[in-house]
């Protein structure tokens, strides 16, 4: 019998000596979950990221999963973009040779040509990300703040573009000429501050 609780005591001894760390962690200020303890950190969202170049936000800080292809002026979705991401860039590529209009794509979708806005507007509306298209000011404060990691839109009251996929999609120019154009540069053609905004789960 003695030795019973001998070995018993034995064991709640080692038993103790294995929890005091915890226990002594768990009531201090900084333990786990006391009063001075830490918030856990915030989960990390994919959609969004708010890394700044030159002031700007920059979408090359926060890559799309794959980017997609430009051949011969066409983009090319890559494969296992989501499906509103592959609707944008076939919309945007129906009009990629139109020629710069001002005030194009803004009384209807369909124009004969197209400014900065409504090229935006019309690449988000083949998305069914818009409804009605908008101007370069009201792009300031569409969908959600921050570059997202397939659709980002940059927007001021004089100028706006896109990022999808990682391609620009611009009217201020290329070798092909002014209008609705892919390119590779994600940067603005076009100089200035931008508002960076982008749609909830892009």
């Amino acid at each position: 019998m003695k030795n019973r609780r001998g070995h018993a005591l034995a064991l709640m001894i080692f038993a103790l000596a294995l929890l005091a760390p915890n226990l002594a962690l768990a009531a201090s200020p900084g333990g786990l979950g006391g009063p001075g303890a830490p918030p856990p950190p915030a989960a990390p969202t994919e959609s969004t990221c708010t890394a700044e170049a030159n002031g700007v936000a920059s979408s090359e800080a926060c890559p799309a999963v794959k980017k997609a292809r430009l051949v011969g002026g066409e983009a090319f979705a890559p494969a296992g973009a989501p499906a509103g991401v592959r609707l944008a860039i076939e919309a945007a590529n129906s009009i990629r040779t139109k020629p710069y209009v001002w005030g194009g794509g803004h009384r209807s979708w369909y124009s004969s040509g197209y400014d900065c806005s409504g090229a935006v507007s019309f690449a988000l509306h083949g998305a069914n990300l818009l409804t009605t298209p908008l101007d370069s000011g009201s792009l300031e404060s569409w969908g959600e703040g921050g570059a997202g990691r397939w659709i980002t839109v940059y927007a001021n009251k004089s100028h706006t573009y896109a990022v999808i996929a990682g391609l620009r999609w611009d009217t201020a120019g290329n070798t092909s000429g002014s209008g609705p154009r892919w390119s590779k540069k994600t940067t603005a053609a076009a100089p200035g501050r931008y508002v960076v905004r982008h749609a909830a789960g892009y």
